[in-house]
Formats: structure tokens, C-alpha cells, sequence
């Protein structure tokens, strides 16, 4: 009798766990449609979600009560009911975006609505891991110091292969295997790290060029080649999250070794590297800026046949990817936006040449990123928005004890 009296509870305990996440999933989902299009209005989320105004007046009063969201007049369309814009609320939750670079690093604090605010980038003084990621704690300690309470997570975008919070490898900054938990150490939030080229797909995928898009295939060339396959908004990051790697297929000559480890990587045939290696000039110490000088000198036959060969091997990669995942679009950013414009045919031969035979009549479209310079930004945001915005979240917010 003492067991089954004792197993009771805690199913009644577990069967209110799941109520409450039920009736935090449709004020998730509404929150989703505020961060996917900022300034959407209440009729247009009922629309979206197939919710009844009923439902939707009741969900938004919720979340107007708890300081997640604002709602104001909408601009007067005429006849029919008046509805409302849907924003975040001046002392709702936000997260703080950063993105480390090469160079530099940047970060952002991002309410619900995903808008960046409080923008900020500083140059590295040293590359050293410990003194880098000092500085990044820096900035958490000030962003939490301001935002107290509301701030709920911090979301890391590196230019390097990433597993869980460990950086396994960063070639540009000459780094591997190690701990990114230092940035946040001490101030009690969590930390969610993600590739840069990952995150830019996530963004253009959530708010960008491949918007509404369900499978997209993202491509950023800057130092070599990463991107990212999104299926429905969320990156296909692999089994330990270290997937997209793309420019380390084996695309390339066989008889070159990456400094990856492998040989025939696609990054050394698409980038400043390559470039200069086709010009027979020595590996430039800064290969992004090398290549922007080129593309002022294209009315230089070696340097225009130099960029006709390395457009070529990107597009003929790209057509390997679509042929491999077929995507509904695929974007690019990066390099790859200026290597296309400047040889336009030499691109278009080599990715239709590339595709089977059945893509052809109707290959996907290539388009250019919609957020060129803040991809990685704005994708380590939507990141860190899922984390905050999850039913389970939510719930855990509305247990404050100012509520």
C-alpha cells in the first residue's frame, strides 16, 4: 500500500508538470511570430498560428501581465475590428548576442523581437585565448550589471568548429580545444555557443533571404567555406553540433593539405588563398582583404582569369551541395556575394554544369544574403531567443517573485 500511495503523487506532480508546459506552448509559438517578424500585429499571429481571437486575446493578455509583451494601436486599415501591434515590454527578458572574430568581436543585447540594441565592436589587443575571452566576460559582467534579472542568457557565434560550449578548432585565430565557459564564469547564466556560419544561416533563414523557405542551404566563404542545411528554421548542426563544415570536402586538389588535417579540402580553392595562388603569389596574411584588392583589378587578365577559376570551383561545389540535399534556395555571404558579381557567367556555367540533369529545369535560386554584415549576430540572437522562449522557460519566468 505504501508503494502505490507512494506512485500516485508523483504522476498527479507529473501530470501538472505537462498541463503547465501545454499552456506555455501557444505563448511560445506567439512569441516565435514576434521575433520572426518584429512588429507584427495580434490579428496577423492569430492568422499565422490558426489561433481563434478568443485564444489570442487571452494568450497576449497573459503575456502583457507577465512583462513579455506590450500591444499598442495598430495603424487604422480602413473598416473591419481594430487590432494591435504586438511588442516586447520594457522590462521583459533579454538575451546578449556576441560574435567572435578573427579581428574583433561584437555583441548586442536582443529583446523579443530580436531587434539588436546597444551594439557594440571593439578590436582584439591580444589574440591569446585567456585574454580574449576575459574580455568577453567583461562585457557580460556590464551587461548584466545593466540589464540585471531580465538578462537570461548570453549566445556566442565563433568563427571555428564548435561541439556543445568547446571551441575544437579555429584555424583563423589559431586555436583548439577550448572551454568557452570562462566568458560567462560567475554570473550565473548559461552559455550557448554556435558556429558564425551557422548562425548566419539561421538568420537568414528565420528573418532573411530564405525566409519561408522549409530546406535552405546557406554558404558564407570568408578564410575557407562553412554554411549550414536548415530544415524549418533550425540548423542540421550533426550528431555533437559540429556540422557544416563544408569547405573541408574533399572538392579540391587531393596533393594540397588543409590546415585542418585533411587533404583536397574545397577551402583551398575559394578563397584569398587560392586567389593568390593562381596569380603565383605568396599566401596572403590576410586573405578576406587580399581578395577585396583584387576585385578592383579585374581589368587585369591574370587577375580576372584567377577569379574566373576560383568562381568556377565555388559554383561547382555548390551544385555538389544541391545535388546532395536539395534545398528550396540557397544564399550566400561573404566573399562568395563578390566573387559571383564579378564573374556572373563563369558562375552560372559552372553550377548548372554541375547539377544532375533533373535540377537543371528548374535549378534553386542563389540569392544574396539579406544580412551581410550581421548575420552571425542576429543568428546567435534567434538562438538564444529559442532558449528563453521555450514553454519551460516561459513557466520559470512567470515564477519570479516579482510575479
Amino acid at each position: 500500500m505504501t508503494a502505490r500511495g507512494d506512485v500516485k503523487p508523483a504522476v498527479r506532480a507529473e501530470q501538472r508538470r505537462g498541463e503547465r508546459r501545454g499552456q506555455w506552448q501557444t505563448a511560445a509559438d506567439v512569441l516565435a511570430q514576434v521575433a520572426r517578424q518584429p512588429g507584427i500585429t495580434r490579428a496577423a499571429v492569430a492568422k499565422e498560428l490558426k489561433l481563434s481571437t478568443s485564444s489570442t486575446t487571452e494568450v497576449t493578455a497573459r503575456l502583457r501581465d507577465l512583462q513579455l509583451l506590450t500591444e499598442t494601436p495598430a495603424p487604422s486599415q480602413g473598416r473591419g475590428r481594430p487590432t494591435t501591434v504586438l511588442r516586447p515590454h520594457p522590462r521583459g527578458p533579454v538575451i546578449l548576442a556576441m560574435e567572435l572574430q578573427q579581428a574583433d568581436w561584437q555583441s548586442a543585447v536582443v529583446s523579443l523581437d530580436g531587434v539588436l540594441v546597444d551594439q557594440q565592436s571593439t578590436r582584439h589587443r591580444s589574440r591569446r585565448p585567456d585574454a580574449v575571452l576575459a574580455v568577453l566576460r567583461a562585457g557580460v559582467e556590464r551587461a548584466k550589471a545593466q540589464y540585471g534579472d531580465r538578462l537570461l542568457a548570453v549566445s556566442l557565434a565563433v568563427a571555428g568548429t564548435v561541439r556543445e560550449n568547446r571551441l575544437m578548432q579555429a584555424t583563423t585565430l589559431g586555436w583548439s580545444a577550448l572551454d568557452l565557459s570562462p566568458v560567462v564564469a560567475g554570473t550565473g547564466l548559461p552559455l550557448l555557443v554556435g558556429n558564425d556560419a551557422t548562425l548566419s544561416g539561421v538568420a537568414e533563414a528565420r528573418t532573411g533571404a530564405a525566409a519561408g523557405a522549409g530546406t535552405a542551404l546557406h554558404l558564407i566563404v570568408e578564410v575557407g567555406v562553412g554554411g549550414t542545411l536548415i530544415l524549418d528554421g533550425i540548423p542540421a548542426s550533426g550528431a555533437t553540433g559540429a556540422g557544416g563544415e563544408y569547405g573541408h570536402m574533399p572538392f579540391g586538389d587531393r596533393s594540397r593539405s588543409c590546415p585542418c588535417g585533411a587533404r583536397g579540402c574545397w577551402d583551398l580553392e575559394i578563397d584569398g588563398r587560392a586567389l593568390a595562388r593562381h596569380l603565383g603569389e605568396s599566401e596572403p596574411d590576410d586573405p578576406y582583404g587580399y581578395a577585396e584588392t583584387l576585385f578592383q583589378r579585374l581589368d587585369e587578365k591574370p587577375v580576372a582569369r584567377a577569379v574566373d577559376l576560383v568562381t568556377a570551383a565555388l559554383a561547382a561545389g555548390i551544385a555538389g551541395l544541391v545535388n546532395a540535399y536539395d534545398p528550396e534556395v540557397v544564399t550566400l555571404g561573404g566573399l562568395a556575394i563578390p566573387l559571383r558579381a564579378a564573374a556572373p557567367t563563369t558562375f552560372a556555367t559552372a553550377y548548372l554544369e554541375g547539377l544532375m540533369t533533373f535540377h537543371r529545369v528548374s535549378p534553386p535560386a542563389v540569392l544574396d544574403s539579406t544580412h551581410q554584415e550581421t548575420g552571425p549576430l542576429r543568428g546567435a540572437a534567434a538562438l538564444g531567443l529559442d532558449h528563453i522562449t521555450t514553454s519551460t522557460a516561459l513557466a520559470a519566468w512567470s515564477d519570479r517573485p516579482s510575479h
